[in-house]
């Protein structure tokens, strides 16, 4: 699938699913496959699970980077840009008002009844997505007992990273020794790149520090928005630039708003240093995710012409739909909590599965107003 799509239509779609986008990063690639693959046909299956698998190769946040992904492969480097920039913006923009507003009176607004329902719904979508790439990912009984020890280790508590290198390199050695006796097996090997960027000629001592240490931290950063609280803990709370209440209203902001769970460092990066402070922790975090996509995406297609490398992916895609699956799993025992969850999460999963072409907006919408109405109840 060569044809690419217009800038405007890439601008329109991430600027929906930025401002649609709650429930995380599993949500969010939910929500694209839904509208990259089932609706608008702009990838097939395949192809959007390599990039599935690509994403959680790399440091960063994944949905974003996946956006950012769809955004070049579909329109270059103005695809890129638009996608990346879109998907982030509706996040900044919302959490920066929600910083101004605690900067201003010392608390965050009562949107508990809203995300009550938003939560069991998210989970119907997200197995909707998980469903079919997990039948197109499966191609081998090899491929399958690797999905399963993957999901049984994600659900044990071990680090996705190790998961997903450890799938991929398993499956090269079991390739390598069924094809032992063929030379040409093992071609091509590309390291990966870490990128710094200049300084701004406004920036205070401050800011000169702190972008430093965001950047940093979304060069290195692997794992879910739980592990960048832990970085932030480290890094900002024991040096006393922050207090560790901050910290848990930037999470809470995080968990409430749509888009990546990053933006929280928007809500951060002002409570230090205001509009200046927000603005400049916000590009630091997330500027090494448009680095890394630039620099893997056109290596996608090459890395399938190595078999060895082609089955790496292909371990590796398995172990991705695992480890979302795993996310579905542990949220839906967070969120699915009493029969008011349980029924918008069945309904949810009926129309998910009966109306595959209906926007997910609509799906995630319904389920916040229906939280609402039996919250009162």
């Amino acid at each position: 699938m060569e044809n690419k799509v217009s800038t405007k239509e890439i601008f329109l779609l991430f600027l929906k699913l930025g401002i649609i986008g709650f429930g995380g990063p599993a949500a969010h690639i939910a929500m694209m496959q839904n509208e990259v693959v089932a609706k608008r046909k702009w990838m097939d299956e395949q192809h959007f699970l390599d990039l599935l698998g690509a994403v959680n190769l790399i440091p960063g946040p994944n949905s974003t980077e996946m956006a950012i992904h769809i955004g070049y492969d579909k329109g270059g480097w103005k695809g890129l840009l638009a996608a990346g920039l879109c998907f982030i913006f509706p996040a900044v923009l919302i959490t920066g008002i929600f910083a101004f507003l605690y900067h201003q009176y010392g608390q965050l607004p009562q949107v508990q009844p809203l995300i009550y329902g938003i939560k069991p719904a998210i989970i119907a979508v997200i197995i909707g997505a998980v469903y079919p790439l997990a039948k197109k990912s499966i191609k081998s009984v090899f491929l399958a007992l690797v999905g399963m020890i993957v999901l049984l280790g994600s659900l044990s508590g071990i680090n996705e990273i190790y998961l997903m290198f450890g799938a991929g390199f398993l499956a090269i050695f079991v390739f390598l020794f069924q094809n032992r006796n063929n030379g040409n097996t093992m071609q091509g090997f590309v390291p990966l790149l870490f990128f710094k960027v200049g300084q701004s000629d406004f920036l205070s001592e401050t800011n000169v520090k702190l972008f430093w240490i965001f950047l940093k931290i979304g060069s290195i950063l692997y794992g879910s928005g739980y592990v960048l609280f832990a970085f932030l803990d480290t890094e900002l709370v024991a040096k006393g630039l922050i207090t560790r209440q901050q910290l848990m209203d930037a999470i809470a902001v995080g968990q409430f708003t749509p888009g990546p769970v990053f933006s929280s460092v928007t809500f951060i990066g002002y409570q230090i240093n205001g509009l200046s402070g927000a603005i400049l922790m916000t590009i630091a975090i997330f500027l090494p995710s448009f680095i890394f996509v630039a620099l893997l995406n056109p290596l996608m297609k090459r890395i399938r012409r190595y078999k060895s490398l082609s089955a790496f992916l292909d371990a590796v895609n398995v172990a991705s739909v695992a480890i979302i699956a795993s996310v579905c799993f542990t949220m839906g025992k967070e969120a699915i909590t009493d029969w008011r969850t349980i029924t918008i999460a069945l309904i949810s999963a009926c129309v998910v599965f009966k109306y595959q072409k209906i926007n997910s907006a609509f799906i995630v919408l319904a389920g916040a107003l229906l939280g609402y109405i039996l919250n009162t109840i």
